[in-house]
Order: C-alpha cells, then sequence, then structure tokens
C-alpha cells in the first residue's frame, strides 16, 4: 500500500495501534504456569476491544488468534491448552489484524521470567538489528541492502539469518508487494524501498538455523538445523528520511 491521503494514514495508524498495544499487553501478561491457549484469548479480547479481526484467522483460517511459538519453534505456533509456558523460555507473539480495511503487523520474542537458558543475547540482537535497519530504510534504497545490512549485524554478532522468511508490503491486505523483504542480500533484487509505501520489516536472527520448515500441523515452523530464532517486526511508512513506526506502541526499543 501507498499511503496517498490523511485518511489511509490515519486507518494505518489505527491498525497500528490495535496490533502493538495487543502485543505489549500480551508480553505483560504471560506468566509461567499460563497455556498458550489461555494468552492468545486475553489477546482476542484486546483486538476484539479494538473492533479488529486477527489477520491469520480471517485470512488463512489459522487455528488461533495470535501466533505463539516457543523455544524451537520458530514461528506460526499454534496456540493450545495443552502447551504450558515455563522459567526462561524463549517466547513469540506475533500478532496482525485488520481494522476498517486497514491491516496491519508485528512481532516480538522476548524471555519469560529468569534468562535460565541463556536467549537474552539472542533477543537483545533481534532487536538491535531491528533498529538498526529502520535507521537505514528510506525512499530509494535497494531492498537488497538492507537485506545485507540485517545479515552483516547478525554475523557480527555471532548469529545467522533464516532465508525463506522475510518481511512484506502491507495495507489493504496482510501481505502485499513488495514481498520477500529478506535477512540478506538477494544480488537478483533490484527494488528500490518507494517513498509513501507501508511495509511490514522484521528479523529472523537465528543460533544454527539457516532454513525454517513446517510441521506436520502445516503451520509452525522449525528450524532446519535446530536451535533458536528471535524475531523483531514493526510496520512502517517509508519517508524521506527516518521512517514512520506505526507499531511503536508496542514497547519493543523501549
Amino acid at each position: 500500500m501507498s499511503i496517498s491521503s490523511e485518511a489511509e494514514l490515519l486507518g494505518m495508524q489505527k491498525a497500528s495501534e490495535a496490533v502493538a498495544y495487543t502485543l505489549r499487553e500480551m508480553i505483560k501478561y504471560a506468566e509461567v504456569g499460563m497455556t498458550t491457549k489461555e494468552l492468545d484469548a486475553y489477546g482476542e479480547k484486546i483486538l476484539n476491544e479494538y473492533k479488529a479481526k486477527s489477520a491469520p484467522f480471517l485470512t488463512y483460517g489459522f487455528p488461533g488468534f495470535t501466533c505463539i511459538s516457543i523455544d524451537n519453534e520458530f514461528c506460526h505456533g499454534i496456540p493450545s491448552d495443552k502447551r504450558v509456558l515455563r522459567e526462561g523460555e524463549l517466547i513469540n507473539i506475533d500478532v496482525s489484524a485488520e481494522l476498517n480495511g486497514y491491516w496491519s503487523d508485528n512481532g516480538a520474542s522476548f524471555v519469560l521470567g529468569q534468562d535460565v537458558n541463556q536467549h537474552q543475547k539472542l533477543v537483545d540482537a533481534s532487536k538491535e538489528i531491528l533498529k538498526k535497519t529502520l535507521d537505514n530504510i528510506k525512499g530509494g534504497v535497494k531492498i537488497s541492502d538492507i537485506g545485507h545490512l540485517m545479515e552483516t549485524e547478525a554475523k557480527k554478532r555471532g548469529y545467522k539469518v533464516i532465508k525463506n522468511l522475510g518481511g512484506h508490503g502491507i495495507g489493504r491486505g496482510l501481505h502485499e508487494a513488495p514481498d520477500e523483504l529478506l535477512n540478506y542480500r538477494n544480488k537478483n533484487d533490484q527494488r528500490r524501498f518507494k517513498k509513501n509505501s507501508v511495509v511490514a520489516i522484521e528479523t529472523f536472527i537465528s543460533t544454527t538455523s539457516t532454513y525454517a520448515d513446517t510441521l506436520q500441523d502445516g503451520w509452525t515452523m522449525v528450524g532446519n538445523k535446530g536451535g533458536f530464532m528471535a524475531q523483531h517486526e514493526h510496520t512502517i511508512v517509508v519517508t524521506d528520511g527516518k521512517p514512520i513506526i506505526l507499531t511503536e506502541v508496542n514497547g519493543i526499543f523501549a
């Protein structure tokens, strides 16, 4: 989507506030002993208060209202009443929704409670890389150069990137052009970011894997070489300078 009016910007801001606030509150609400189904139900409640509709449920019939992935699950984890949260687990929550015809998306990985499994360093790396990435996105910048930046920053910290997951355009649908905003340089990609376009930028920073494979449930993705992955995501409007971070209220950079 390309923002062409104040009304469109306002629509995106409202949809983005809904998903960002939901994500922030779900992270605060998560506690040891809770099931991922309970956490998802809390997210659903907040989205309902905004009159926003879960994007994965609406678009793909996903069996949940938010994606909640734990430890070796990289993304698209299905909320379950059998999955109980434990101290020190690496949790990823991804919240996307539609509100009044506008769609927004954000996500974050975090350590639950005490960092007994030493995941915080990976989480911090993902946040830092997203921040540096956003600081370098503006109209005219090559998409592949941003991918190169993300991978370079991951390697500096001793990590890898997942090559078959990426950010995407968003606005009037959950996934729009430009698609495949990857975490590495695709030398064949000559596209550039366009001023006023709306995109969801996300990190996929990994300890050992470089590809994500889908489990038999048809949704949950894990690493091809195991390990762990951290993801952080903001929906932004590209400008001539620093982007407008529509989902800023989620507190990723707080």
